[in-house]
């Protein structure tokens, strides 16, 4: 017989599932990435709307399972050697449009009024790019294979390594005290050192013995099993240096990526994968207060930080190679996404951010998301026919937007 709380446990995670799925296939219909219609859907099943949901620890344990799988299948899904091969460019642009963002959203959340480490924060937040939703917006155009579409795709894996880094001293600091560079200095020292040593020793033992386990073991799902608890164990050990888990997931990720069964985990991770990350995203959405959304206030925050977040990636664009188009690399890079909401999830959770903050954060990634796809459509599109004609390749930013000098 199903106990009362055990059966608001299977009730609240049945309709978080059904209302994820529909969320999502009304968002796909519509043209428009399917966490958008996760997120929506969050909010109308929440405790400002419908009410049919109000967050529960258990429900946050298994959004918080979602989001270890989805930086766990972002670093499947990162090839290392490709990322290398756009270098120096890739780089470039991911290490400017980490800078700007968190510039301009740490100066305009102190005009706003917020206090030192909030504002540290929410500049973090404007600094991830969504591979995955910038890798559909390339796919969709067809540019995947072009120079610009190698440098957006490097630079936003660059993009997420560094916001990680920046997540995990931010998450330290907020656990911790006082904002100094020596701390600063000590928590950078230990995420990388987390980061290098997770890939070193990884990339040294993960092959053979996965190599082993698939070869000599028969027992049912042994392969995904053991990735799914070696992405688990870095994803404590990262929480046990004070890192946030993602971190250490991403890092499992990467490292079972440079294996020969790395396609058949991805196989077997996408059923486990189709059932949490999707919660992890609706929850993200009921967490939303809709009445503090429509605040003018909230408004006026979410518009200024969606500024910041737009101009501060497409500046990002000086990086790229000279042949490519800047301009369009620049707005390759504006999505958030999945990551942006990663970001402010856990700003929430730690208590940096309140629900206003965390709405005008959660608007700041969907108007980020929507205005991607028609500022990038016409630019590739004109790219493409400039290319076919033999026209000039590329035009610089300094050209579009300040003329022909400084």
């Amino acid at each position: 017989m199903i106990g009362s709380e055990s059966g608001r446990v299977i009730l609240d995670v049945l309709i978080v599932l059904v209302a994820a799925k529909v969320g999502g296939e009304i968002a796909e219909r519509l043209g428009q990435p399917a966490v958008l219609g996760e997120l929506a859907l969050g909010v109308a099943v929440g405790p400002s709307l419908a009410g049919l949901i109000t967050p529960t620890p258990v429900l946050g344990a298994f959004a918080e399972l979602g989001a270890i799988l989805l930086l766990f299948e972002v670093g499947l899904e990162t090839d290392l050697a490709g990322v290398l091969r756009v270098g120096g460019a890739a780089l470039r642009v991911a290490s400017i449009g980490v800078a700007v963002p968190f510039a301009l959203g740490f100066v305009a959340a102190r005009a706003l009024g917020f206090h030192t480490l909030p504002a540290v924060f929410i500049g973090a937040t404007l600094t991830a790019t969504s591979v995955g939703i910038t890798a559909r917006l390339l796919s969709d155009l067809r540019r995947l294979g072009t120079d610009e579409g190698r440098t957006i795709l490097g630079a936003a894996v660059a993009d997420d390594v560094i916001g990680l880094v920046i997540l995990a001293v931010v998450s330290s600091l907020i656990g911790g005290g006082r904002i100094s560079a020596w701390s600063v200095a000590g928590i950078v020292a230990t995420s990388v050192g987390f980061l290098v040593a997770a890939l070193v020793a990884g990339l040294e033992l993960a092959p053979p013995l996965f190599g082993w386990l698939a070869g000599h073991l028969r027992v049912r799902g042994i392969l995904i099993t053991s990735a799914f608890a070696f992405c688990l164990l870095l994803a404590w050990t990262a929480g046990a240096l004070r890192l946030a888990p993602i971190v250490g997931a991403f890092a499992a990720g990467v490292v079972l990526a440079r294996t020969r069964e790395h396609q058949q985990i991805r196989a077997k991770l996408a059923p486990l994968a189709d059932v949490f990350i999707p919660i992890f995203f609706l929850s993200m959405g009921i967490a939303v207060d809709a009445r503090a959304v429509a605040r003018p206030a909230v408004l006026g925050v979410a518009a200024l930080l969606t500024l910041a977040a737009v101009a501060g990636k497409i500046v990002s664009g000086i990086g790229a190679p000279a042949k490519a188009d800047r301009l369009a690399v620049g707005v390759g890079m504006i999505p958030r996404g999945e990551v942006g909401l990663i970001f402010a999830s856990v700003g929430l959770a730690r208590g940096v951010v309140a629900s206003g903050g965390y709405s005008a954060l959660v608007l700041v990634v969907v108007a980020t998301t929507f205005l991607t796809p028609p500022l990038a459509k016409p630019l590739f599109e004109r790219l493409g026919r400039e290319r076919a004609a033999g026209a000039p390749a590329w035009r610089s930013l300094e050209e579009i937007t300040l003329g022909p000098r400084w």
